[in-house]
């Protein structure tokens, strides 16, 4: 998939598939997706709006508990997942998650987001232990051919915008996020839960951050539809993957958005840290709590590259991908530390050994869940800081 995305900058100038214009980012906020009030925000966009989402998020807390807006000016602590990218590794998420279960104390999250993989295993997440047979099903029946078909990737990248076409991932979503699974997040949006999966603007090169549980809520029959290419966005690795095309329209002109995996500009997020959770509302006394699931090691794994073109730039990419999670790991930890919330991060470290085979291939993905799994199920071991850092 590297290589492929590689070859697709190199061969940038040998095809173009017409489009419509872009969307420019001064106009990018005015954008409300299928009418849908917070359905979609910048990663560093206008705090206010975010404090506005977070105080309309806490109102419907309290009111789903029965207590009045006004109880106490105080409100409860939250519990957050993030769940980083990661590709077939996010198999090891999967299994920790199914194997916490078992274990017998995952709470229920207040807030889960993803990214890329961590976008398709979000919303089983979010919804809880009911749905870890589809967690399980995912990452352990699946095949490299239910994600892509890539017959002639150089042919794809000459005459097109990608290496493989991900009409399979598509019909995958489309599989598990049915019309019943949409009612659940839109009931679990009501109660004041929040489920986040980030996309990549290609065009405006920003974050972009979907509330799917305010989509799930809309009337709008398109709704499933858009949560469906949000999903296939956040894992649409440029070069390898199309990109998802939104068509959108701002005072009566037609654009053409251009979205992409997640990963792109970030591999993992928690909340905006233009977000200040103490100037949003206070807490009682029981603090925050942070959840963060990196799906892969902290390192890209050692090799012997060769003096070779493609190899050197694949592996070059690969480290960069891997910087680019570490750096997003200190990030939310000094986010958290400003807003006093609890830090706990667990990811695949060396003691899991068996080799790379290639992409989704099932025997590799099923060793990780069952490696996941036990983890989960033994008490997951939670590191509070970020790798290398001490007080």
């Amino acid at each position: 998939m590297v290589v492929a995305a590689f070859l697709s900058v190199i061969l940038t100038g040998c095809a173009s598939i017409e489009r419509l214009p872009a969307v420019p980012l001064a106009m990018g906020q005015e954008i409300r997706p299928l009418d849908i009030p917070y359905a979609r925000f910048y990663y560093d966009g206008d705090p206010a709006a975010l404090r506005a989402l977070a105080r309309e998020v806490i109102a419907k807390s309290r009111a789903a508990r029965g207590e009045k807006s006004d109880t106490s000016g105080a409100r409860h602590a939250a519990t957050f997942l993030a769940i980083s990218g990661g590709g077939d590794d996010g198999a090891f998420g999967a299994g920790l998650l199914v194997g916490w279960t078992a274990h017998g104390d995952r709470p229920e999250f207040n807030v889960v987001t993803g990214i890329s993989t961590g976008a398709l295993s979000a919303p089983f997440a979010f919804l809880g232990p009911d749905y870890d047979h589809a967690l399980k099903s995912v990452y352990t029946e699946t095949a490299a051919s239910d994600i892509f078909s890539d017959e002639n990737p150089v042919v794809s990248i000459i005459s097109g915008d990608s290496a493989a076409d991900t009409t399979p991932l598509k019909n995958l979503i489309s599989k598990f996020i049915d019309q019943r699974t949409i009612k659940r997040i839109a009931e679990e949006y009501e109660k004041g839960r929040l489920l986040l999966v980030a996309t990549t603007n290609l065009d405006q090169a920003r974050s972009v951050i979907w509330n799917i549980g305010a989509i799930a809520q809309s009337p709008d029959p398109r709704a499933r539809a858009l949560i469906i290419e949000v999903l296939r966005a956040s894992a649409s690795i440029p070069g390898a993957f199309p990109p998802v095309m939104l068509d959108v329209t701002v005072d009566g002109k037609r654009y053409e958005e251009m979205h992409v995996d997640g990963g792109a500009m970030t591999q993992m997020f928690l909340y905006p840290p233009s977000l200040h959770l103490k100037k949003v509302e206070k807490t009682t006394a029981k603090r925050d709590v942070a959840y963060i699931i990196r799906n892969g090691r902290l390192f890209r794994p050692e090799q012997q590259v060769k003096r070779q073109t493609l190899a050197i730039a694949g592996q070059a990419i690969a480290t960069m991908t891997a910087a680019n999670g570490m750096n997003d790991l200190y990030r939310i930890y000094l986010t958290t530390e400003r807003d006093g919330v609890e830090y706990n991060l667990i990811y695949l470290d060396d003691e899991f050994a068996v080799p790379y085979e290639g992409p989704f291939n099932k025997a590799y993905m099923n060793t990780l869940f069952q490696y996941g799994y036990r983890k989960g199920v033994a008490g997951i071991d939670w590191h509070r800081q970020p790798p290398g850092y001490e007080k």
